[in-house]
């Protein structure tokens, strides 16, 4: 009882181990836009090799979109409009990864999800 209660433990700590290293891949490429703006192959390659996990793939590739920011994110908007408050749309990047986890003990019947995602919203101006 003791040894599936253990590998258990190690199965779900795994898992986040992964999933963390998604987030930190995605923050990267978003430390990486604050730094040098809308370059979607300089973005791409900082979430890449921000961790050791080669498997990351950055999918959709980083977007910039025009938005207003209200009291549930950032409302995806027409550059030319207004913002409900009168102001001026920022221009953001939208920076997502993924990453198929891989298991320690192959159908181990743990409720995991079978991709782990990440995702970053950053505003440019």
């Amino acid at each position: 009882m003791l040894v599936v209660l253990v590998i258990g433990i190690a199965e779900v700590g795994f898992a986040a181990y992964q999933a963390m290293q998604v987030q930190d891949a995605v923050e990267a490429g978003a430390l990486y836009a604050a730094k040098k703006g809308n370059d979607p192959v300089g973005i791409t390659a900082a979430v890449l090799n921000a961790t050791s996990l080669t498997a990351i793939t950055v999918t959709p590739s980083p977007t910039l979109f025009c938005g207003c920011p209200g009291t549930t994110g950032v409302a995806t908007v027409s550059c030319t409009s207004t913002c409900a408050d009168g102001s001026s749309p920022g221009q953001y990047v939208r920076i997502s990864a993924a990453l198929a986890r891989k298991s320690l003990i192959p159908n181990s019947g743990l409720p995991l999800p079978a991709t782990l995602t990440a995702q970053s919203i950053i505003r440019l101006n």
